[in-house]
């Protein structure tokens, strides 16, 4: 049995009448009476008795009929999910983003994404940068955001994208340093920071910034991520030089509050975050279509951060 049988075969049961069946399926009715002979002789049995112009099914007909109409609506939810999935409709999907993008940002986006698509299934996890690599590199992620390295691997098992963005100073809203428009690392001398811990690149980056203009350096308190400190600034504690990313994070859980301003550096200092996807395991259209959105939203997110810090 192949498909044009079945499908001429139901319209016929349908319709009761050949012509009108061709006329359906804009197949000539030589065409459709083909299809129902050759049916006929594959399964060795009369499908139809004639009676004037009308066809009258016989009782094992009624049998096949379900079969067929079963068999047909299956290839069409097949062919259906296949175009879903080639335009990235349908699927499912594994990915992972490291703590500070996956408080709020990261699943946010996610969630719009797949919104209007409910064939999409996603399987999201918080993971170390490194964990992530891991399991990028293992072939078992279909994409991951987490910190770029200083220098890639070109024998690395995943492919990494850099996106990097200027970093901001978070400040109490009545500290003075947030009536000015930008703050220098003079600025900041003697004043006590929130810091990521040691070993953190960032950490390092703004070491080295203090250390090259010759400025006092007072770490109040150290984290493992970026978002914990917040609290530290908003009880005027300190003050913390932070990725953009948790800057805009910190600015959506606050609301109208406003307990933290952010302002840009004069001395830029640069955060690098990579887009992670497996270098031997082609990416899924679903995923792709994932993996460009995200980078979308990533600019637009700056664009917006931007825009509230001036």
């Amino acid at each position: 049995m192949n498909v044009p049988q079945l499908v001429a075969f139901c319209e016929v049961m349908k319709t009761g009448s050949v012509s009108q069946a061709a006329r359906n399926l804009g197949r000539t009715q030589p065409a459709v009476s083909l299809s129902i002979k050759s049916l006929e002789e594959l399964l060795d049995i009369k499908l139809f008795v004639r009676d004037g112009h009308s066809l009258h099914p016989v009782p094992e007909a009624q049998y096949l009929y379900e079969e067929a109409r079963a068999v047909l609506d299956r290839l069409n939810t097949v062919k259906a999910t296949m175009k879903d999935l080639a335009k990235g409709r349908a699927g499912a999907l594994n990915v992972a983003a490291m703590p500070g993008p996956s408080t709020l940002v990261f699943p946010q986006f996610v969630a719009k994404t797949i919104q209007q698509n409910d064939n999409i299934k996603v399987s999201m996890s918080s993971r170390s940068s490194r964990q992530i690599r891991e399991m990028v590199g293992s072939q078992t992620l279909d994409f991951g955001f987490a910190d770029a390295i200083s220098s890639n691997d070109p024998n690395a098992l995943y492919l990494e994208e850099k996106l990097s963005a200027p970093c901001l100073c978070a400040v109490p809203k009545d500290h003075p340093l947030a009536q000015k428009g930008r703050i220098s690392i003079n600025d900041l001398s003697g004043v006590p920071q929130g810091t990521l811990q040691a070993g953190h690149l960032l950490f390092d980056k703004v070491r080295n910034v203090f250390a090259k203009h010759d400025v006092e350096f007072v770490q109040q308190v150290d984290s493992q991520i970026v978002m914990p400190l917040m609290q530290f600034v908003e009880e005027g504690l300190c003050c913390v030089i932070t990725d953009p990313i948790s800057a805009f994070t910190q600015l959506k859980l606050q609301g109208k509050d406003n307990l933290v301003a952010f302002r840009p550096l004069v001395e830029e200092i640069m955060y690098d975050y990579a887009i992670l996807t497996p270098r031997y395991r082609p990416i899924s259209r679903t995923a792709q279509v994932l993996v460009d959105g995200w980078r979308s939203y990533f600019w637009e997110l700056l664009e917006e951060l931007e825009e509230h810090a001036a």
